[in-house]
Formats: structure tokens, C-alpha cells, sequence
């Protein structure tokens, strides 16, 4: 019995041709931070700094590790990270998204943030119930180690 392999069609081609392309475009998608968040909720001004750009923040934008947001003198802000922390921002708040990791198949639990001004509601999600050690907010004067579910935070200039 003789095989016969038909030469690649168009299709064919065309498949492989993206899959090379899929497979090239690997190490420019690792440099491209996965969304931990989505922005939820905005008021009045806010915004977020990103890879050295400011946008105004929307309903629906994502949220990357290195954010920083930001509320204006009437603004305000709610965000939920993907493991549903839920957070709130009151007017004139700066918060930092520092590290954020949630593979709690691997184990791999962290987030550690931290505010500069303003206020924070913060309900804690999987990471903290999973993992208590693992949530750290930073604040002008201190650390916060998160070991309930709910707080709240003000930072005064």
C-alpha cells in the first residue's frame, strides 16, 4: 500500500502560515501583561497610567499589574481583581497595583498594592481567604496585612 501526501492546499497554507505566526508572536504576548481586573465603576474624573500612558479610565477597561489609578477632586472608581477582590476609590485617591498573582492551582497567591492618598474600600477576595499572608496594601506610614475581609482606608496628603 503506498500513502500518497497531497500537496498543501491554500487552506493548508494559510493555517500553517498563522500558526508560524501564532508561534513567532509568543514572546511579544509574554511582554504583554495578562488584565488582572476590569475597571467596574466610574464617576466623575479618574484615570489610569499604564506602560507610561494616561487614559481616562471607562467602564470595562482592564487593569494590569502597574497600574496606577487615579480620582479627581469629585471622582470616584470601583475595580474587580480576578480573584472578585472588590476595591472602591474615593476622591483624590492614587492606588499602585504592585504585584498580583492568582494560580491557586500552582499555589501561587499575591497582591500587594499600595495607596498614596485618598480612600480605599477594599473587600478581599480568593487570595486572602486562600492565603491571609499573601495581601499587602502599602500606605505612606505603613503596611497593612490584610486578615479580614473588609476595610476601609484614608490616606490624608
Amino acid at each position: 500500500m503506498v500513502t500518497r501526501i497531497a500537496p498543501l492546499g491554500k487552506i493548508a497554507r494559510t493555517v500553517l502560515a498563522l500558526g508560524f505566526l501564532t508561534a513567532s508572536g509568543l514572546a511579544v504576548a509574554d511582554e504583554i501583561s495578562e488584565p488582572i481586573g476590569y475597571i467596574m465603576k466610574v464617576q466623575g474624573e479618574a484615570s489610569m497610567t499604564s506602560r507610561g500612558q494616561t487614559i481616562d479610565a471607562r467602564v470595562g477597561q482592564a487593569v494590569i499589574i502597574g497600574a496606577t489609578l487615579r480620582t479627581g477632586a469629585a471622582g470616584s472608581m470601583g475595580v474587580t481583581l480576578s480573584d472578585n477582590t472588590v476595591m472602591s476609590f474615593g476622591p483624590n485617591s492614587e492606588f499602585t497595583l504592585d504585584e498580583y498573582q492568582f494560580e491557586p492551582a500552582h499555589e501561587e497567591l499575591k497582591l500587594s498594592a499600595s495607596i498614596s492618598r485618598g480612600t480605599l474600600n477594599f473587600i478581599s477576595g480568593v487570595i486572602a481567604k486562600l492565603k491571609p499572608e499573601a495581601v499587602e496594601l502599602k500606605t505612606p506610614t505603613g503596611t497593612i496585612g490584610v486578615r479580614g475581609t473588609h476595610f476601609l482606608v484614608k490616606v490624608s496628603e
